[in-house]
């Protein structure tokens, strides 16, 4: 197996046994972004230079839990001094003055980063088709979308181009790449990772999660970025949990609810049956699995799609061409300007949001819609939390289908219904993990998601760990 494949634990295991130095680490994967990124284009910024600083301080944080070992960081994070460009062009050339938290975390742990990797820009998208610099393949296919708006993280994951990277979800933005790319993409519970240097889509529902090559690496990851930040106010105050003790293959007793609104959606056969195959391993492992009844998932994309736009429209105000990022230069006064920095710095999708958002939360408009959306969001949030009284856990597909070809999905709205098994996560709060589960008959990856309730992450760990190992498909690798 090539240096590249190996997962973070078996890369420290290596360091450990005096098989592997950091420094052949980090040039087996510079080697595999030179050899492959021309073709899967994962990266918009490529860090040598900060990998190279990483690589030097091996010493004083070997003991770091990522202490050598090479990450990828979702180019909406803070970086401090290295472009963050959101791949918008009304970034494209900004150097923050800052590290996010979770990226500062991830330095303190000793990894090294290799890079800022691509997304839909603002991160408002399903298939990374919405980056204002190029579109990112799919490494298991390259005429394929990776999904989004992570779907730069998990190519690169998927491709071999760094050992784990973060990526940002707010309506299954770690998730659906994650299953369109066969690796394994958690999104924890909403305060579980600090957003402080996060740049903000929609604030409520915003939040940074790992994405790795198997199920103990997330846990790993979790290890280092979760926890309370004083300079996040919607970070959760509790105490430091250990992920890694959750790695047990042992399902014996758990509850699992299967929602029978959610099978009976109109999505693709072959990864319904992947997913309920893998649930009748569970059910062989001890697991205990009944039919629930939820609110339909429709009802929450719904919601999400006037929820999320209306955040957008404030959080975005900001880009002005007065503060910083992009400032037209065919202006005669400032209010030309505030119009063409806009329309020159946004694309068709940032702009749509935009629209709906401000429209969502204007005068006449706030209590038809934006308001009514609110009050879903609390039925839906109840909703779990009642079957979370009786249920460890709810499993649902990731995505209702493989990763769509590039360019197939030209109707904004058929693209937001590649979300529907992902939003109800975000509009809850609650916790959820995509694992693959499978293949379809063209060899695309299939993702499962496992659901817990607030806190819930270490039940997850140790379903989709026990998962894991039934299903025995985590080595299986994307051929580029």
């Amino acid at each position: 197996m090539n240096i590249y494949d190996l997962t973070i634990h078996e890369l420290k295991d290596k360091i450990a046994a005096g098989e592997l130095t950091p420094a052949e680490i980090k040039n087996a994967y510079s080697d595999r972004i030179n050899e492959v990124e021309d073709s899967v284009k994962s990266y918009i910024t490529v860090t040598d230079e900060l990998a190279d600083q990483g690589l030097a301080e091996y010493e004083k944080k070997k003991d770091g839990l990522l202490a050598g070992i090479p990450i990828a960081v979702k180019d909406n994070m803070s970086t401090d001094g290295i472009k963050t460009s959101c791949a918008s062009k009304m970034l494209e050339n900004y150097k923050p003055p800052y590290d996010a938290t979770a990226v500062e975390k991830l330095s303190e742990a000793g990894a090294v980063i290799m890079g800022k990797t691509n997304m839909d820009e603002f991160a408002m998208g399903s298939s990374t088709e919405n980056s204002a610099f190029f579109n990112t393949h799919n490494p298991w296919n390259l005429n394929h979308a990776p999904g989004g708006s992570s779907g730069g993280s998990a190519a690169a994951v998927a491709a071999g181009e760094c050992a784990a990277a973060l990526g940002s979800d707010t309506g299954g933005s770690i998730r659906q790449p994650a299953a369109y790319c066969g690796v394994v993409g958690l999104k924890p519970t909403y305060g579980m990772v600090s957003r402080y240097g996060l740049v903000a889509f929609a604030s409520s529902l915003d939040q940074i999660g790992p994405i790795t090559k198997d199920v103990e690496d997330s846990a790993i990851m979790m290890n280092v970025i979760a926890g309370h930040d004083p300079k996040d106010s919607t970070s959760i105050e509790g105490k430091k949990e250990d992920y890694t003790e959750y790695l047990k293959e042992d399902v014996s007793g758990m509850k699992i609810g299967i929602p029978e609104e959610y099978f009976n959606l109109d999505f693709d056969k072959e990864v319904k049956e992947s997913v309920m195959a893998a649930v009748e391993k569970l059910k062989e492992a001890g697991a205990e699995v009944e039919t629930v009844h939820m609110t339909d998932a429709s009802y929450a994309l719904a919601a999400y799609y006037v929820i999320a736009p209306a955040e957008a429209s404030s959080n975005l105000a900001r880009y002005d061409g007065v503060r910083y990022g992009l400032r037209s230069e065919h202006a005669s006064d400032v209010s030309e300007m505030f119009t063409n920095t806009r329309h020159e710095g946004f694309g068709d999708e940032v702009k749509r949001r935009i629209m709906i958002g401000t429209y969502a939360l204007s005068s006449g408009y706030y209590d038809a819609y934006y308001l009514k959306a609110q009050k879903v969001r609390t039925l839906i949030k109840d909703d779990f939390d009642r079957i979370f009284n009786d249920f460890d856990l709810i499993i649902t597909p990731t995505a209702p289908t493989t990763a769509i070809e590039l360019g197939s999905k030209s109707d904004p709205l058929e693209m937001y219904y590649t979300d529907i098994f992902t939003v109800p996560i975000n509009i809850a709060g609650v916790p959820a993990m995509s694992v693959p589960c499978g293949f379809d008959s063209n060899q695309m990856p299939i993702g499962l998601q496992l659901i817990g309730p607030h806190f819930g992450e270490g039940k997850i760990i140790q379903a989709a760990y026990t998962l894991e190992k039934l299903l025995n498909i985590k080595d299986k690798r994307a051929e580029l």
